[in-house]
């Protein structure tokens, strides 16, 4: 990182560059867990959503109840002529006017939670002027009219504006219940005024309308209120998530690049750090074989050796950390060449010849004769081959023995397997072991302990030759691994072709 970035600036896991949109997505988040939040029972927080859903219904629906008003007048007209009416149609179209222009004030004004019971008050009192003319209407009398048509036409009327009403301000919650109290009351009032028993019959079909259909808006009430308590939290779920993906894609990436970064610098640091190193072995191997001269103490002869022996080991290890960084960072390019996989095999166990037989291990062989050429980098499938060679004769115990496999996959491809009987590997720990700088218990416990990124490298070099690396093992029965090339690696030997000239000759003959 620069010198102008703080290494506060590091501790930042969201991108700034994306801001804006972590911004507007934890505003999201705020606003949702605010509104959940404004009552212990949750109903209120949806009150200003729920009274813009019954506005906007009002709205939408305003040309209903004028068009009913006037179809009622009409019949009403009809049935007994009077002035009275066509003023109780201008009363209640003026009362509509008056619950249209609310309607429309608040759907142009911001309204804030905290406002949301002051607006329902106002609507339920322009719902309650709609009910007193509807009481009006149902006060009034016909003395004229014969039989009992009036009373059906008014109970029709009134059954008409209670089931209206109902439908489109279920929203408001209590809406028909308060509404219409006045028409019930003026229904009561009449009822026991004549004691008709039309009277009392409207009466009880009105109050019964008025109890039915405010049961039926509660229901509807309560299960809109349930959806959007439901949708509310799927959106607060939807924007946390947005949140948590934002940061954990911003943590991915610069992980991503801290490791990149380090993997470059390791790469890069292969001269500097192998240059001193094989000084500091050169010499020191000059002078535990006292190249210029015998040292007169043989206590530095010893120390000169484990200096040799330190660096060694300091150089492997840096060998296995570079390697793996550079194929981490994209820079292992492979040298692919025609080779053996048998020639390579044999090569690799004459080479840990010496320290099997050092731990009296016998090395078995067995492999198929006659296979073809691989298309392979011989210098990184020669390091497979040693790292697992290695790995053997370091685990295998005294007196143990390892067989050495080379053959034909089902696939067409070519194998090498490995196989000891040394103490094995738990199966709990075999993910530990084929990740970067991994150990299982029993390295940990052995005196020859590695870096752990043996197999690691073994299967970057595997991947890069698009093969395949297997490891089995049980636990005190030992351990096999499998490196595998696949077929489009095997070099297959094919008839050469003839030119065109002595296929025309042959054509000739032959006519």
């Amino acid at each position: 990182m620069s010198s102008g970035v703080s290494t506060s600036t590091d501790k930042i896991i969201v991108d700034r560059s994306r801001g804006h949109r972590n911004k507007a997505v934890s505003k999201a988040v705020r606003a949702t867990r605010e509104r959940l939040q404004l009552s212990t029972t949750g109903n209120q927080a949806f009150d200003r959503d729920m009274l813009s859903m019954h506005v906007n219904t009002v709205l939408q629906s305003a040309a209903v109840i004028p068009l009913f008003i006037a179809f009622a007048a009409g019949i009403g007209l009809y049935l007994s002529p009077g002035t009275d009416l066509i003023g109780w149609a201008l009363l209640m179209l003026s009362l509509h006017a008056i619950n249209l222009l609310l309607a429309r004030r608040f759907s142009r004004k911001e309204i804030a939670n905290t406002e949301s019971a002051k607006w329902r008050r106002r609507l339920l009192c322009a719902q309650i002027l709609l009910g007193i003319g509807w009481a009006i209407f149902g006060y009034r009398s016909c003395p004229t009219c014969g039989g009992d048509s009036f009373y059906f036409y008014k109970g029709a009327v009134l059954l008409f504006a209670i089931s209206i009403t109902a439908m489109s301000s279920f929203m408001l919650r209590q809406s028909v219940l308060i509404g219409f109290l006045p028409v019930v009351a003026v229904l009561m009032f009449s009822a026991v005024k004549t004691g008709n028993l039309l009277d009392i019959g409207l009466t009880a079909i009105c109050a019964t309308a008025v109890v039915f259909f405010h049961f039926v808006g509660d229901r509807l009430y309560r299960t809109n209120l349930t959806l959007m308590s439901y949708q509310s939290e799927k959106d607060d779920l939807i924007a946390e998530l947005e949140v948590a993906k934002s940061m954990s894609d911003e943590a991915r990436r610069r992980a991503e690049e801290a490791n990149l970064a380090k993997s470059r610098f390791l790469a890069s640091m292969s001269h500097e750090l192998r240059t001193p190193l094989n000084a500091i072995l050169g010499f020191s191997e000059v002078m535990s074989s006292e190249v210029l001269g015998p040292l007169p103490n043989p206590t530095y002869r010893e120390y000169a050796g484990d200096i040799h022996s330190s660096g060694e080991h300091l150089l492997n290890l840096i060998n296995e950390i570079l390697d793996l960084s550079r194929i981490e960072a994209g820079r292992y390019d492979l040298n692919e060449e025609s080779l053996s996989l048998l020639e390579v095999a044999e090569d690799c166990i004459g080479m840990v010849q010496l320290r099997a037989r050092a731990k009296n291990i016998g090395i078995k062989s067995q492999f198929e004769p006659g296979m073809p050429m691989v298309w392979a980098d011989e210098k990184s499938i020669r390091q497979v081959i040693l790292n697992l060679l290695s790995n053997a004769v370091k685990f295998t115990t005294q007196g143990g023995e390892i067989s050495v496999k080379v053959g034909w996959t089902a696939g067409g491809g070519q194998y090498v397997s490995i196989k000891d009987n040394g103490p094995g590997i738990p199966e709990e720990e075999i993910p530990i072991v084929l990740s970067a700088f991994g150990q299982g218990s029993i390295a940990i416990k052995s005196a020859e302990q590695g870096t752990g990124l043996g197999l690691p490298i073994v299967q970057a070099i595997l991947a890069k030759h698009d093969g395949q690396f297997v490891l089995r093992s049980k636990l005190r029965e030992g351990t096999e691994v499998i490196a595998i090339l696949p077929a489009t690696r095997v070099m297959q030997s094919l008839p050469a072709v003839e030119d065109t000239p002595t296929i025309e000759r042959r054509r000739r003959s032959f006519a």
